[in-house]
């Protein structure tokens, strides 16, 4: 069938297995180098095996619960969405969550994904207790930080090149109402919007919609959200009695592609200047439900669809605490004297990095989305030069434009996964386009 990343610009046609036991998923191992996919909203090509997709959405089973703990043991095809409708209601929630609620427990671990507290609380993989993860043997090993700790290392962010994860179990965050406290900020350049994220580091949740194509003195000027789980005491007495209880938000579908000539450079600048002024003007305190806060795409199904036929790119780099104000502005020029532009970028403060190849490290992050288009891809390979020369590294959940050169000036770690790959012999069973195209 054809499968593509999330960004839709490389579609290839995949033979797919839907394993439902274990033996199924070495069966499909049997018939040669192979990539785990879940819900598929990996940006790139990460996700993608011509000869052996392995879809594991049918492990989708929620298997056990220590409330004590707060720890919850899933498959790996389990949606967070779902873990979301099945345990807020009981006051837990994820402690680690990416802009989507459409992904998948095994993807999550795969990407270590990142949310808006990573600089206080990390990623996703500070609160995995275990992960059972198939190996190219085909054998089930249980790893955890003291057992098989290498493996349990490297899986995590290892983008499914480690072997395959079947079921694993982490940690969830206790909460007493479905609701956050927000409060907006306007951030007249990108220099003001780092000094927002500074002033308030204490705050657990923090990101900035960033305005891309503004220039001069307004360079990267942003509104800067900031939240707090809102406790039981501090709802209104109209909430308080029922703290778990929200309005269903519809949601609606892009039903077809939209004509690319409609998100253009003119209509995005439109969009900006629209957004931020309304925002700045409406900034405050207030209450908005974890839904509007965490996944406000979310209610837009199918939203990718708004990029047209060829799809869009996504840029998302990291650079150290040292160089993110400096690179950022560069980086923000190069955006904003281009062809293209984003009206969907974010801003957010990382703290300390993990290990592995997992993708944050103690600085900023900025992530755009690009219409895809030739003026695009050179966009990206100017992006690319500039993270490397501040310092920086590129996200392999989001990628799909980096070369084998790049990753390997931007990326230190990658001799120790090489050496982990033969060693263990990952590199004969687990193989992505991605990882194909970057050599790793």
């Amino acid at each position: 069938m054809i499968l593509s990343g999330w960004g839709r610009v490389q579609k290839l046609d995949c033979h797919v297995s839907r394993p439902t036991t274990e033996a199924d998923v070495a069966a499909a191992l049997v018939r040669g180098p192979a990539i785990a996919r879940g819900n598929g909203r990996a940006y790139g090509d990460s996700a993608l095996n011509a000869g052996n997709t392995i879809d594991m959405r049918n492990f989708n089973r929620m298997l056990a619960f220590d409330a004590a703990r707060g720890q919850l043991t899933v498959e790996a095809g389990v949606l967070l969405g779902d873990i979301i409708q099945a345990f807020l209601p009981r006051g837990w929630f994820p402690p680690v969550t990416p802009g989507t609620k459409f992904v998948t427990i095994g993807g999550m671990i795969a990407a270590d994904v990142h949310g808006k507290n990573h600089h206080l609380h990390g990623t996703f993989g500070n609160f995995v207790d275990w992960i059972d993860v198939m190996g190219h043997d085909h054998q089930v090993y249980r790893c955890t930080p003291e057992q098989n700790s290498e493996l349990f290392n490297w899986t995590i962010g290892g983008m499914g090149l480690t072997g395959v994860i079947l079921r694993a179990s982490f940690r969830m965050l206790r909460v007493e109402s479905a609701w956050i406290t927000q409060r907006l900020i306007a951030a007249q350049n990108i220099a003001d919007a780092m000094d927002i994220f500074d002033a308030n580091a204490h705050t657990t949740y923090s990101v900035a919609w960033i305005d891309c194509l503004s220039k001069g003195p307004a360079l990267g000027r942003s509104i800067v959200m900031l939240g707090e789980h809102t406790k039981q005491s501090e709802l209104p007495a109209s909430l308080r009695m029922a703290p778990f209880a929200t309005k269903p938000r519809p949601s609606v579908a892009v039903p077809a592609d939209m004509p690319s000539i409609l998100l253009n450079r003119w209509s995005m600048r439109l969009f900006n200047e629209t957004y931020f002024r309304r925002s700045s003007r409406s900034a405050h305190h207030g209450l908005i439900d974890w839904e509007r806060y965490f996944y406000p795409l979310d209610a837009l199904l199918k939203w990718n669809r708004i990029y047209g036929r060829r799809g869009l790119i996504q840029f998302q780099c990291a650079l150290p605490l040292n160089r993110s104000k400096p690179g950022m502005t560069e980086i923000l020029e190069a955006i904003s004297r281009s062809r293209t532009g984003s009206f969907l970028s974010v801003l957010k403060r990382f703290g300390q990095a993990r290990g592995g190849l997992s993708f944050p490290m103690a600085g900023y992050t900025l992530a755009c989305d690009f219409p895809a288009s030739p003026d695009t891809v050179i966009l990206m390979a100017e992006l690319e030069r500039l993270t490397i020369a501040n310092g920086g590294r590129l996200y392999l959940a989001k990628d799909s434009c980096m070369t084998p050169e790049s990753i390997r000036l931007m990326e230190p770690r990658l001799a120790a996964w090489l050496g982990l790959r033969e060693t263990n012999h990952m590199s004969e069973q687990f193989t992505s386009v991605q990882s194909e195209r970057l050599k790793i």
